[in-house]
């Protein structure tokens, strides 16, 4: 059965307050919103302090620090996954780039990259627990969750500014051994295509290239075509949890920790209110680190479990929502 055996972290550069980042872009919004509702703070981002580095640097970093403190070495790893919508390239996938610069030769190994916007990490952890434990070949899997939607906002995007940040979280997985209770429950997942242009990087694939006009027009990057409605992850996540409970016969209670998409604390509340569970169950991270896409989960787990709000033995829930549309959630024995 899969478990988790080492988690690491990574973000460029130092913490940007609030009105530093409004020094630095040009940009005004109400910071008692963002701090007091929202819950952001700080957040670390490469490009505005002229740190050249983007997603597979972030995403190489998180890597080290979680092998190392899983007590492996980089050629132990099996398959690399990396979960991303901002991806270094178009193509080659991230995670091929990413085995190559850890390993730095030919393995008979897998690396492959998962697209599901912001929940591309639960469903990419869906996945590496599955490979541990069906792949008698697989020993070790390396799963990242990167995010560097900063290179991708526009100048004077106060939206984009405002919220989103630079960071990887990544995580190990191995067999777990006779002797434990850690091992992967299982997942429930939630797809609506029909919800596609809320919010999203639309240039740069076959349907839209980048061109001189696009650029011109300002069409490009990151760009948000309809307002996300207020209450969907209200709405969203606390019957999918509840379900994914249910299907495995774990109470709301016993589960240790919620750790759910890191992009609204008041939205965290709210949810942490309906399933009627104590707020400390859900770590919260935003504060620290802004919103981190796809890294955001694995790094709030990382932090719970490093200041000892998560221990070993007991169930954990991941959720989280993703643009296009894309929700997930997972349960697990850490």
């Amino acid at each position: 059965m899969a478990v988790i055996l080492g988690t690491g972290i990574y973000v460029p550069g130092d913490p940007i307050d609030n009105t530093t980042i409004k020094q630095l872009t040009g940009i005004e919004f109400d910071t008692e919103k963002l701090e007091q509702v929202i819950g952001i703070k700080t957040r670390h981002i490469a490009r505005l302090q002229g740190i050249k580095e983007t997603t597979l640097d972030f995403a190489e970093q998180a890597s080290c620090n979680a092998i190392k403190e899983a007590g492996l070495e980089h050629d132990a790893i099996d398959a690399f996954i990396v979960a991303t919508d901002t991806p270094e390239y178009i193509s080659p996938a991230t995670a091929i780039m990413l085995q190559g610069r850890l390993q730095k030769s030919q393995q008979y190994h897998r690396a492959f990259d998962v697209g599901a916007s912001c929940a591309s990490f639960v469903t990419a952890f869906d996945l590496a627990c599955r490979l541990v434990d069906t792949d008698p070949d697989v020993n070790y899997v390396l799963v990242v969750g990167v995010y560097n939607m900063p290179a991708y906002v526009r100048d004077g995007d106060a939206f984009g500014w405002s919220l989103f940040a630079d960071g990887a979280g990544a995580m190990v997985l191995g067999k777990s051994q006779s002797e434990t209770v850690s091992r992967y429950v299982g997942g429930k997942f939630v797809a609506d295509g029909t919800q596609w242009d809320y919010v999203g990087v639309y240039a740069g694939g076959t349907k839209k290239p980048v061109t001189h006009e696009l650029l011109n027009a300002g069409t490009y990057g990151l760009e948000l075509l309809q307002r996300l409605p207020g209450d969907r992850n209200i709405k969203l996540w606390p019957p999918l949890i509840q379900s994914l409970c249910e299907r495995w016969s774990v109470t709301l209670s016993e589960v240790q920790a919620f750790v759910l998409t890191q992009i609204n604390r008041s939205v965290i509340e709210e949810v942490m209110k309906i399933l009627g569970e104590p707020i400390a169950k859900a770590p919260m991270v935003m504060d620290r680190f802004g919103y981190t896409g796809s890294a955001c989960v694995p790094i709030a787990f990382h932090e719970a479990v490093h200041n000892g709000q998560i221990i070993r033995g007991k169930p954990v829930v991941f959720c989280a929502s993703g643009a296009g549309l894309a929700v997930g959630a997972n349960l697990f024995i850490y």
